[in-house]
């Protein structure tokens, strides 16, 4: 069966021209109405009977017409405005008028006179300019101040022909000081990179050879890693124009825009060239087109078509070099991703140690240090963090340094600037009764210990029991000695012992547990199904990946909302049971290990409701020794 036409959209041009219409049906009624006053015309004998009984007080004499008021004349000054105006005086709207064709009549301003009727000849032409400007033009301006308004409002630029106008933001040649010596942790993206920049400054070398460069190259990374900060220091290294869009600037409500706005986008970068087009969250226009499980949207698809048609359309020779963002590569076009159009993908992934001491070096340029800091020992405790992380952290170091009154900042303002931003802001001013803060105590000097005496897991760096964020009424910091990039069976199981000592610790001392371990169960469930689910960690399904998840974001950790399981329902009993089972058995674990320390446990508690927090230096004091002979 043929697929019924598509109704054509509401573009700007259609909106302008049903907003003239219903402006000229307003204007047309609103004149009609002031215009028509409650006026007669009557023969011109009958006008001077009416004069001549005393009925009409007041004559007004043109060359087109003779009217008649029953009023008196008014002073100017007393009268209101009203439209259209008349600079002698204007009757109410309920007085009568009475209007006759003008006769050359001498007997009727001797009528007139007798009956002490004033009357004054008014000229037209002043009259009719002014009524012109009050009726029409004025209101005209009105209209076009909010069609401009209503045009902006939605996203049309305030002009009709505007409608397909790209908004990227251009910044011109020389104006960019970005370069590569402002971007550090990203080695190897900088290196894929550089022959970019060759070919925008020399093109000559690569096309005497008949090679070409990359049409597109699509930078790819976690969100905060630099990959918009990469692309401003290839336009500041190459030293040409450079067009900044996000991909959702491209797609509007209006049928058609988006694919204008690429063309035209092209078109001013073919004229600036050589430039660098660079969209940022490509992925808001790039979606595959294939099984779109939210269903298709006819805008966007339209945009990436035109997408498509443009980078096919220029050669490699043209100067014109498209760079683009991404956080979900997996959800792209493969049209997008074939060669001839991004044909180069950069990963810019989270930096290692070297490159976070890098990036805090180059953050910490424009704050005073003390002599004291270490940037190293910085680097060390923030494993994992982006580059906008760091960023953020030398920023909150400096502003709790103002805080405190220093003129510099110190060691303590950066460790306090990383605990703030890994487990939230301190809340002090939370009143918790004494026995509350022992559960709390009991609770993290259990997570502590248990981490103490687990060779796998992350050495404690603080313990406090000072709410902090939304929900954490205390925590413990553990911080790794280096990079992971992969975790074994033996490494998740100390996590699971780890999280699970807090409740431990509750039913070891008060034969009784809390709801203080909510979340930390949350991540005991997760590691233990993933173990079973996604890393073929179990005895009936080893090396078995049961779950197979969709398009998820680089870095993400969180649950795809479209999970897509592939196994019976006996299955699933089986992995539910699995993981109670390894649950109940590293509960025991930690168990016992408590139980053998119950002095040390007793002993951090203690000090902890003291001092409400103990550092690292503070705590392996307390547990060095035990520590050296349990391992």
């Amino acid at each position: 069966m043929a697929d019924k036409p598509k109704k054509p959209g509401f573009t700007g041009w259609k909106f302008t021209v049903i907003y003239l219409v219903v402006f000229l049906a307003i204007m047309s009624s609103v004149n009609f109405f002031l215009s028509g006053k409650s006026s007669s015309t009557i023969d011109f004998s009958e006008f001077k009977n009416r004069i001549a009984s005393g009925e009409i007080k007041r004559v007004e004499l043109n060359e087109n017409s003779f009217t008649g008021y029953i009023t008196e004349k008014k002073p100017p000054q007393s009268l209101p405005f009203q439209f259209p105006l008349d600079p002698r005086a204007v009757p109410a709207p309920q007085d009568p008028v009475y209007r006759t064709v003008p006769i050359n009549d001498p007997d009727l301003l001797k009528l007139m006179d007798e009956k002490k009727v004033s009357y004054y000849a008014v000229s037209q032409q002043s009259g009719a300019i002014l009524n012109v400007i009050l009726s029409w033009v004025l209101p005209i301006a009105l209209f076009i101040v909010i069609w401009r308004f209503l045009m902006k409002r939605t996203g049309l630029g305030g002009n009709v022909l505007s409608v397909g106008q790209n908004k990227a933001v251009i910044i011109a040649e020389g104006d960019i000081v970005t370069r590569f010596s402002d971007v550090a942790g990203v080695d190897e993206a900088k290196e894929e990179l550089v022959e970019v920049v060759d070919f925008l400054k020399s093109p000559e070398k690569y096309t005497a050879i008949g090679g070409k460069i990359p049409k597109g190259v699509l930078l790819v990374g976690p969100p905060g890693t630099g990959k918009t900060l990469l692309a401003r220091a290839v336009a500041g290294e190459a030293s040409v124009s450079f067009f900044r869009m996000s991909g959702a600037d491209f797609v509007e409500m209006f049928v058609g825009v988006g694919a204008a706005r690429v063309r035209d986008l092209f078109k001013q970068a073919r004229d600036k060239a050589p430039c660098i087009i660079f969209i940022d969250e490509l992925d808001a226009i790039g979606k595959s087109r294939i099984n779109n499980v939210a269903g298709g949207n006819d805008e966007r698809e339209q945009t990436l078509n035109q997408l498509l048609v443009e980078m096919d359309g220029f050669d490699g020779t043209s100067g014109l070099i498209i760079l683009a963002a991404t956080n979900r590569p997996d959800v792209l076009d493969p049209a997008l991703l074939r060669p001839g159009r991004f044909d180069r993908q950069v990963l810019v992934d989270r930096p290692d140690l070297a490159g976070r001491e890098a990036i805090l070096r180059i953050h910490s340029k424009t704050v005073k240090l003390s002599s004291a800091v270490d940037l190293a020992a910085v680097a060390r405790s923030t494993s994992g963090f982006a580059g906008a992380d760091l960023a953020n952290i030398v920023n909150e170091a400096a502003l709790l340094a103002v805080r405190g009154g220093r003129v510099l900042v110190e060691q303590k303002d950066f460790f306090e600037a990383i605990e703030k931003t890994v487990a939230g802001l301190q809340k002090k001013s939370r009143v918790m009764s004494d026995e509350v803060r022992r559960v709390i105590a009991v609770h993290e000097s259990g997570h502590a210990l248990v981490a103490a005496f687990t060779s796998s897991s992350d050495p404690v760096q603080k313990i406090s029991i000072i709410p902090r964020g939304f929900g954490a009424l205390g925590y413990t910091l553990q911080m790794p000695v280096e990079d992971r990039y992969i975790v074994t069976e033996a490494e998740l199981l100390g996590k699971i012992d780890v999280l699970l000592g807090g409740r431990v610790a509750e039913d070891l001392v008060f034969g009784q547990i809390s709801t203080g371990a909510a979340s930390d169960l949350t991540k005991v469930t997760d590691i233990a199904r993933k173990m079973i689910t996604d890393y073929g960690m179990s005895e009936r399904f080893k090396n078995t990946a049961l779950t197979q998840r969709g398009g998820g974001m680089i870095g993400d950790t969180l649950p795809d909302p479209f999970l897509r399981r592939e196994y019976s329902e006996a299955t699933q009993q089986y992995i539910d049971e699995e993981v109670a089972r390894i649950t109940e058995t590293r509960y025991a674990h930690a168990r016992e290990l408590l139980a053998g320390k119950r002095q040390l446990l007793d002993r951090i508690t203690a000090l902890l409701l003291e001092k409400e927090t103990l550092d690292e230096k503070e705590f392996n004091e307390l547990v060095g020794v035990s520590r050296r002979e349990f391992l």
